[in-house]
């Protein structure tokens, strides 16, 4: 089940571990999205998010998450 939040913590979680530690998971390259999707996502919120973040991309609709990071400041 979808539940909004997730896009607010699209906007504002960053990526725990590998080469794009540290950036916002928004932030993320689309090639290094597809990589996971290949590989495999990881288990549980992470995966969820990171495979979002790639159907976001994949339309188009990335700029629905910038005033959702804007407001986190």
């Amino acid at each position: 089940m979808f539940d909004p939040q997730m896009l607010v913590q699209l906007a504002t979680m960053k990526m725990p571990f590998g080469k794009y530690q540290g950036r916002v998971l928004m932030d993320l390259p689309e090639d290094y999205l597809l990589w996971f999707q290949n590989k495999g996502f990881p288990e549980g919120a992470l995966g969820q998010l990171l495979a979002l973040m790639l159907e976001i991309q994949i339309n188009g609709l990335e700029e629905l998450l910038v005033p959702l990071r804007q407001s986190q400041r």
